[in-house]
């Protein structure tokens, strides 16, 4: 035996080498995808409390270090085109009667003053969660501002309500760029009230580099012309 190991000497240590690098390979991969685990956003968008239109809208951060939400886009696809809004914001404001230095009453609006009443915007740490409102809340105001009649869960006429998709666009930890994560949602509207369905079971993350480079291009625009709204929506197709 150890004629045979001596006369394979330099076989068996290249055959030692080898398995040594081997072992350190997988050691290394080991620790990148721990490391890569750590260091990759993940926000999910899911519904809560209920199961139709009246269900929470609710953003989770998972990722292991704090997010911070920029953007919360809304687009709503319906059968004569779509309309597309910027969600971060809340509809809060609210009016009430109040008396003046000489006694008459008048009606003043009134703001409230804790900013997370009125902007979803800012710092959401790990393992935190958030909602936005009801989807009903979000299609009911998309459909306003782009002036389509509600009645209920649908729309007036013959326009159909088809999905909506929301968009989370957020900075995460020391990253300089951006990242998103999205979710599309399918609805189907009657009169008794309307279905909403994830038409995937996970929420899609952009988080690539040609991903983070397209955000940036697209929150540069929306900075640039304050963007609030657009629909492809026309009154002649209502």
């Amino acid at each position: 035996m150890i004629d045979w190991i001596e006369a394979n000497q330099a076989v068996l240590s290249v055959c030692v080498s080898l398995a040594t690098l081997l072992v350190w390979v997988i050691y290394a991969q080991l620790l990148y995808s721990g490391f890569r685990r750590q260091r990759t956003p993940r926000v999910i968008i899911n519904r809560g409390r209920k199961r139709d239109l009246d269900a929470l809208c609710i953003i989770s951060n998972m990722s292991q270090e704090a997010i911070y939400v920029e953007y919360i886009i809304a687009t709503l696809k319906t059968s004569l085109g779509t309309v597309t809004m910027d969600v971060t914001d809340f509809e809060r404001d609210s009016t009430e009667e109040r008396e003046d230095e000489e006694g008459d009453r008048q009606t003043v609006a009134v703001t409230p003053e804790n900013i997370r009443e009125n902007t979803r915007q800012g710092p959401l740490l790990s393992g935190e969660f958030m909602h936005i409102g009801t989807f009903n809340d979000l299609v009911r105001r998309m459909a306003r501002q782009a002036d389509i009649p509600m009645q209920g869960h649908r729309p007036e006429g013959d326009i159909q309500l088809e999905s909506l998709t929301i968009e989370v666009v957020a900075l995460y930890g020391p990253e300089p760029k951006p990242v998103s994560a999205s979710r599309d949602f399918s609805i189907d509207s009657n009169k008794s009230g309307g279905t909403l369905t994830p038409t995937s079971w996970r929420t899609r993350q952009g988080i690539s580099f040609l991903q983070r480079r397209r955000l940036c291009k697209m929150v540069d625009k929306m900075n640039e012309t304050n963007f609030f709204m657009t629909s492809t929506i026309s009154r002649d197709k209502r």
